[in-house]
């Protein structure tokens, strides 16, 4: 089992206090939800797990060894943020296998598999900087999954998607969450939070307001029938 643990975490910047001691236990095999308004410390928290940025103070624990201390980075963690770096003059296909050289990891068949996955086109040889909003965000959500993480953190994953994408984007977050991996979702989105996530952290001024455990089955079934 992986897990995340969060250690009394704060972020001012700037005199501002953007996270403020939180205390928390992630599980792999379970769905989390940040839920909250714009500006609420949702994506900043997510990103102080991912390692891309440092709390002021507290420390984030990574299967029992502590980030930025004993580990440089969570390890196998797939991340979707907003802004997130890609190669405006590759394709698709050569922006995930730039990605995946970096660790050796997988093979041209998992990269395929992924961007399968997210419903793009295989043979589509337009370069990233021609694509639409929803195919950036498709193929951001492809790099994050094509390597199985132990971890992933996903930031607002169906903006600019259509019907279809979002289908095939909460059908990828049952399949990883099935697979073993502990998914962690920040969204304003009611919807999203509802039916994708067992248990939904409600966030307010950097602070964990509340949390409850959702019944995530029930939902999918609902929304299937529908």
């Amino acid at each position: 089992m992986h897990t995340i643990e969060l250690r009394n975490i704060s972020k001012v910047i700037k005199n501002n206090i953007v996270l403020s001691n939180i205390n928390y236990k992630f599980e792999s095999g379970k769905v989390y939800g940040l839920k909250g308004r714009n500006g609420s410390g949702k994506s900043m928290l997510l990103r102080t797990i991912s390692g891309l940025i440092r709390p002021t103070s507290g420390s984030v624990i990574i299967d029992g060894k502590e980030l930025h201390k004993e580990i440089e980075s969570p390890g196998n963690i797939g991340i979707v943020v907003e802004n997130a770096g890609l190669y405006p003059d590759f394709t698709g296909f050569y922006n995930l296998k730039y990605l995946a050289g970096i660790m050796g990891q997988i093979s041209d068949d998992e990269i395929i598999n992924a961007i399968k996955r997210v419903g793009l086109d295989l043979y589509d040889k337009k370069i990233v900087k021609k694509y639409s909003l929803g195919m950036k965000q498709k193929i951001v959500i492809a790099q994050a999954i094509m390597e199985k993480p132990d971890f992933l953190l996903l930031d607002e994953p169906t903006n600019a998607l259509d019907e279809s994408g979002v289908k095939l984007l909460r059908e990828i977050v049952q399949e990883e969450a099935t697979r073993g991996a502990l998914v962690i979702i920040a969204s304003h989105n009611q919807e999203d939070i509802e039916l994708l996530c067992d248990k939904v952290i409600i966030m307010a001024d950097g602070k964990i307001s509340d949390e409850y455990v959702n019944s995530r089955e029930m939902n999918l079934c609902s929304e299937e029938t529908q």
